[in-house]
Order: C-alpha cells, then sequence, then structure tokens
C-alpha cells in the first residue's frame, strides 16, 4: 500500500481498510485528504485479492466531522468549484468501486461525513454516532453530493428537512430514516462492520460487482430499462467459474469457494 499523510490504508484477508486519520481535526475533509482519498480507493479497487472495504475515522470522537471549514473559509468561487469536484470524484470512485464499501460510523458524520458515508453500500453506526448536513449554517450548501445521496437514501422530504435545518441526528434516529443500517454499541463497531465484511469477501467478486453495477445503474432510469439490465447481468454470469462453482458446491452442500473467473 503506498503511504499517505492523512488516511491508513491496509489490506487483510481480501479486505481493505480506509481510516481516516486527522483525529486532531475530527477527520475533516481537505483537499489533501480528498486527493489522498481518491488515490486509496482507485489503489485498492485495481487490487484483484480486495473483496470488500471498509472507511471509516481515526479516534472515538468522529467518523468525519465536516469538510475543512478553515480552508474553505478563504476560497473563491472557482477554488470552491475545484474543491466540491474533488470531493465528487472521491466518492464517485466509491460507488463505483468493483466491490462493496462499507462506512463504519464511529462518532460525529457531518457535512463531508454524511456525504462520504452515503457513497459507501451501506453504514453501520455506533450508538454515539451523530449524522447531519448543517452547511446551511455556513451559509453554503452541501456540496460532495449530500442533497442527491441523501435525497435518494431516506426520501426527499426527510431530507430536505435535514438539509435546510441544518440539524444534526443521533444513531437512533438515523437508523429510524433509513439512513443507517444497524447501530451498535461503540465498543463493538468494529467488530461487527468486519463480521459482515468477511461474509462479503467470502462470495463470488463476479457476482458482487455485477449486483453493485445493477443496483448503482437501475436506480437512475425507468423500471423497465432496469430490469432489462438486471436480466443481462443475470444472464452473463452463467458459464463463469464462480456460477459453476457456486451451483455445483450447493447440490453438494458444501460452502463454495469462488476465484472471481
Amino acid at each position: 500500500m503506498a503511504d499517505y499523510q492523512s488516511l491508513l490504508v491496509s489490506e487483510d484477508a481480501g479486505i481493505a481498510k480506509i481510516v481516516v486519520n486527522r483525529p486532531e481535526k475530527l477527520n475533516s475533509l481537505s483537499s489533501q485528504v480528498l486527493g489522498e482519498l481518491l488515490a486509496a480507493v482507485l489503489d485498492v479497487s485495481g487490487r484483484a485479492s480486495v473483496r470488500c472495504a471498509i472507511v471509516t475515522g481515526a479516534g472515538e470522537k468522529a467518523f468525519v466531522a465536516g469538510a475543512d471549514i478553515a480552508e474553505m473559509s478563504t476560497m473563491t468561487a472557482a477554488q470552491a468549484k475545484a474543491f466540491a469536484d474533488a470531493g465528487h470524484r472521491a466518492l464517485a470512485a466509491i460507488e463505483e468501486a468493483p466491490f462493496p464499501f462499507i462506512a463504519a460510523v464511529n462518532g460525529f458524520a457531518l457535512g463531508g461525513g454524511t456525504e462520504l458515508a452515503l457513497a459507501c453500500d451501506f453504514i453501520y453506526a455506533s450508538d454515539k454516532a451523530r449524522f447531519g448536513q448543517p452547511e446551511v449554517n455556513l451559509g453554503i450548501l452541501p456540496g460532495f453530493g449530500g442533497t442527491q445521496r441523501l435525497a435518494r437514501r431516506i426520501g426527499v422530504g426527510r431530507a430536505r428537512e435535514l438539509i435546510y435545518t441544518g440539524d444534526h441526528v443521533p444513531a437512533d434516529q438515523a437508523l429510524q430514516l433509513g439512513l443507517v443500517n444497524a447501530v451498535v454499541p461503540a465498543a463493538e463497531l468494529g467488530e461487527k462492520v468486519l463480521a459482515v465484511a468477511k461474509k462479503i469477501a467470502s462470495k463470488s467478486p463476479l457476482t458482487l460487482r455485477a449486483m453493485k453495477r445493477v443496483v448503482l445503474r437501475g436506480t437512475e432510469t425507468d423500471l423497465v430499462s432496469a430490469c432489462e439490465l438486471e436480466a443481462t447481468a443475470f444472464s452473463s454470469l452463467f458459464g463463469s467459474d464462480d456460477q459453476r462453482e457456486g451451483m455445483s458446491a450447493f447440490l453438494s452442500k458444501r460452502a463454495p469457494a469462488f476465484k472471481g473467473s
């Protein structure tokens, strides 16, 4: 793995882990962090050995407490556009990765933190986590996809309420809204996320890649086109080694050993 100034990146047993490592700044997203995040996501995405990835924040207080306000405070409009574009590139890379990303939200996930979590395939939160899009309090709006991904995740009406008010919501309320998939005690978050990542890593990489693509692209089009996309992806997996192995293992009542071919 490459060396990063603001990230910790590792891989073990098919699971990559990306940790935003600025605890003294509550892991806020600066231009440097966004550039490194894009590089790290592209790096692990290009590794055939990786089958699932986890994103989290260093320390106990924050997942990512937002974008770096000190940096943003002096930006021109052109610089702000470049900053937003950098955020969109990094988060789009997570969505386009060939395997699932899990957000392990261990604390504050505000502004860019909520946006980073939303780019992941699903979100597990500790009972100490808090979510929100408070950009309205700074005289700006979410710039890394929050106005779009949040509405797609929890519905337009609820997303508008959070974006317009800038309110924070605790983990249990985020669960009720459908923003997160599960809430667990803070001490158990890492174990929970790792267990799910291991389960995913045992599945067929070909199938996971196809599933992720179909879900992502299907939500961007009409139902008829989306179902056709699904049928095409379904049939394309037949004849692969993983398909033959999966069905043979099922019929033989044994665990499959997928290889990604």
